[in-house]
């Protein structure tokens, strides 16, 4: 573990950017802690994320380092650390530092803090993006492994989109914000940067979970979908008109690579969604922002970012009738996002418009914040999850596209990603679906396998049972296997499928199955138990043997 940061520390003097640091912690006691990781270790311990170097954004509480969210005169030292990164650190990752963002987490941009604009990792010229720009960056240089910021408009994905990197803004509420200067407290969630999918899903994996402190957090619906028929919404041609013409093509490649992965495209109008994401920051949801940190922007201190303490200073003067206006339209657009969605499982946005200068920022840093945030800004107020990942490049630079899904639907956007970034998930997000071993007409490309996949259920492998069960085919329409257990002096090894699904799925599709089939546990080939298809031996009497087929396939194409 003390190379790894020894190499960190080196990359951090020779790419010499000190811009993406508020708080870099000693290199001397990082190397500790390292040195304790590997006693652990050596001790018997495996923490699944050991050694993972992580930088957290500046909103983020690790105790011991100084949290300024981008401005000094605001700092505070905090006795604990967030639990999102506490979790990390528990599962064996090493904290490098605190990064650099727009100040207050207020921004897209990545140049609106005292301590300096954060350059783009592949572009110096080039904003990083924000406001979780540091983070971004030192993922992007190599410095470290995962990247922790925050996301309200887009924050976790605009930077990723921006410097070549995958930024996932997991479902609002499955990552406790505990520990997190708010933004827009309804609306902020941690977020993760990597620079590979699996990276990235581990990390979010590890943070997830209420922590019994945070009120707004959430816990998986027991009718979560593990997977989704790939279906995915497309915006018009006029709904793309802010992207260049390279982005264009660049965006139309992206919908090629899904295609040709076998998802299937449906052309959608998002202009709901886009006039949706201007309540953000055009309605009354900015007083959160206030709520926030508004006493403090209000005693004027030095220190303040102008457009920062513009934007937040304004939502003082909003009237409270008006934001229950606000609230009624929010939920008319979530109805509407619906209705656009219907029949698809994810959307497909660029994440980004255009990639401007640091001049350009400068010459006009309200209306180019504005502008970037046109296909982000809609997501959290739509309780919607997202996930950023490189697709080609355009206008110079790296071009990035974001899967938006339905919240809790965030495997399905991992799935969907993965074509971009040409990974495997390592693991499910969420864990703790329940196996169910399934033997004939709900296989793959069998009659009844719709009743799993409507589910949400998903195939994970193809199994066979100890030698102990028998097969007999059973009369109807369609027609299909019953297993029987008869012990290991007169049974088989049948093959078979593993699909997992959430457990009240697992209820309905039990309350759905006809006489006389029923389920239990089956034992496999390895020893494990897992439950699966059984058939009454009553029945099975009265039916035609077929285990010496070989399975069900192999009986059908006998």
């Amino acid at each position: 573990m003390a190379q790894r940061v020894r190499e960190a520390y080196l990359r951090i003097d020779e790419v010499d950017r000190p811009e993406v640091w508020i708080t870099l912690r000693p290199r001397a006691e990082v190397l500790a802690e390292a040195g304790r990781l590997d006693e652990r270790m050596a001790a018997g311990e495996r923490p699944p994320l050991a050694g993972v170097l992580v930088a957290v954004k500046d909103n983020i509480d690790v105790a011991g380092l100084p949290t300024t969210a981008g401005c000094p005169s605001f700092a505070y030292v905090p006795t604990q650390t967030a639990t999102a990164v506490a979790r990390l650190v528990e599962a064996g990752a090493l904290v490098l530092g605190k990064t650099n963002l727009d100040q207050f987490a207020t921004g897209l941009v990545g140049t609106r803090s005292p301590y300096g604009a954060v350059r783009n990792a592949l572009d110096p010229a080039k904003i990083s993006g924000g406001s979780s720009s540091g983070s971004a960056v030192a993922v992007a240089l190599g410095i470290v492994d995962i990247g922790i910021g925050t996301d309200t408009a887009g924050s976790g994905r605009i930077p990723a989109a921006f410097n070549g990197i995958v930024g996932v803004k997991a479902t609002l509420g499955l990552v406790p914000n505990t520990g997190v200067v708010p933004a827009c407290r309804s609306y902020d969630c941690v977020t993760v940067f990597a620079r590979t999918l699996g990276q990235a899903q581990s990390a979010l994996a590890t943070m997830t979970g209420p922590d019994g402190v945070d009120p707004r957090c959430r816990t998986w619906p027991a009718d979560v979908r593990f997977a989704a028929e790939p279906v995915i919404a497309i915006p018009r041609d006029e709904d793309l008109a802010p992207l260049s013409r390279q982005a264009r093509r660049a965006f139309g490649a992206a919908v090629s690579l899904l295609e040709e992965s076998g998802a299937r495209t449906e052309v959608v109008d998002v202009s709901g969604l886009l006039d949706a994401a201007k309540l953000l920051y055009d309605g009354t949801f900015v007083a959160e922002r206030h709520a926030a940190v508004g006493e403090f922007i209000d005693s004027g201190p030095a220190d303040l970012d102008p457009s920062v303490a513009k934007i937040i200073g304004a939502a003082s003067a909003l009237a409270a009738r008006d934001h229950v206006v606000d609230l009624e339209r929010l939920d008319h657009y979530r109805v509407s996002a619906g209705r656009t969605l219907d029949g698809c499982s994810a959307l497909l946005l660029p994440t980004a418009p255009s990639h401007p200068t640091l001049a350009e920022v400068a010459v006009d840093p309200l209306g180019v914040n504005r502008g970037l945030g046109t296909y982000t800004n809609f997501v959290n107020l739509l309780d919607l999850a997202a996930i950023a990942v490189p697709a080609g490049t355009a206008d110079g630079g790296p071009f990035g596209v974001s899967v938006i899904t339905r919240a809790f639907d965030d495997q399905v956007a991992f799935d969907l990603a993965a074509v971009f970034t040409g990974e495997q998930a390592a693991e499910l997000y969420p864990v703790g679906g329940v196996d169910l071993i399934v033997f004939g007409a709900h296989l793959r490309g069998e009659p009844l396998n719709h009743q799993l996949t409507a589910l949400g259920a998903r195939f994970t492998g193809e199994v066979h049972t100890a030698p102990e069960y028998r097969m007999v085919a059973i009369p109807g329409q369609p027609e299909k296997p019953g297993i029987v257990h008869t012990g290991p002096e007169d049974g088989a090894c049948l093959p078979g499928e593993r699909w997992v699904l959430a457990p009240a799925a697992l209820g309905v599709f039990l309350a759905a199955l006809p006489a006389p089939m029923s389920l239990g546990r089956i034992t496999l080939a390895d020893g494990s138990t897992a439950i699966g298809f059984h058939c009454d031996l009553a029945t099975a009497t009265t039916c035609a043997d077929i285990t010496g087929h070989g399975g069900w396939r192999a009986y059908l194409s006998r």
